[in-house]
């Protein structure tokens, strides 16, 4: 199982929200690439990134940090917010980014998610934000009449290989992941699923493995100090399988 640092960069800083709300932020770096350099040196073998106002507009401000990051690394990288095109998809790997993750438009435009899986095969992830069952678009501010179940199996028969399932109403709340949710995402088999929202321990990563999922994506536990890093990754990939060995390079 693949443990994913999360860094959320708004304004060019390194953030995390409450809940995905953007009046509840706190600030943890000025420049994000000094954060994962930290996880980095802490043992991480992937980083997971989100361009916070890109998700939100569709539009951002945060190229440079995000560059910024692929610069002071090694490790592979998967970036996600606000990608609405092709034409994103391939700056963005073209950047170097190891894998990009998609959200809105895999709900608006499945066709564009199938040409993506065919062009860049599992360098595609989506992302499904979940909000009662429904999934959530629009860097989380609008809620569609879509259940997040079916989006699921959805993009799975577009041929998608990873998915990151993320419980807003968990995320960032410091109270354990939904596991009968993720669980169900993890049962339809044929995808991996990345856990995100709610990770507060190492019982809740235990647990989270427990129920087969591939990875999972942590923020404020790690900010926090809830979880060290370095222990975690000693726990829980260094003693099994590394994602199937399936860790995909950046260009």
């Amino acid at each position: 199982m693949i443990l994913f640092p999360a860094i959320d960069v708004r304004n060019g800083r390194c953030v995390r929200l409450t809940q995905g709300n953007f009046d509840r932020e706190t600030v943890f770096a000025e420049r994000p690439a000094e954060q994962a350099l930290e996880w980095e040196k802490a043992g991480s073998s992937f980083l997971h990134v989100v361009d916070l106002d890109a998700a939100r507009t569709g539009t951002s401000g945060n190229e440079a940090a995000v560059a910024e990051i692929l610069r002071q690394i090694s490790i592979p990288v998967q970036l996600g917010g606000g990608i609405r095109g092709m034409k994103d998809i391939e700056k963005k790997l073209t950047l170097g980014v190891a894998r990009v993750i998609l959200g809105t438009i895999a709900l608006k435009d499945p066709g564009l998610v199938r040409s993506a899986v065919r062009a860049y095969g599992e360098r595609i992830v989506v992302g499904v934000d979940s909000k009662d069952g429904y999934v959530a678009v629009e860097g989380w501010g609008r809620i569609s009449a879509v259940k997040s179940a079916e989006f699921c199996a959805m993009i799975r028969d577009l041929g998608v290989r990873t998915l990151v399932y993320t419980d807003i109403a968990k995320d960032g709340m410091m109270t354990g992941p939904n596991l009968s949710a993720t669980k169900d995402a993890v049962a339809l088999g044929g995808i991996d699923v990345i856990a995100s929202g709610g990770v507060a321990s190492l019982s809740d990563l235990r647990a989270l493995e427990e129920i087969g999922v591939r990875g999972v994506v942590i923020g404020r536990a790690l900010y926090d100090g809830a979880i060290d890093l370095k222990e975690a990754i000693d726990i829980f990939e260094h003693a099994g399988p590394a994602f199937n060995g399936r860790i995909v390079k950046g260009a």
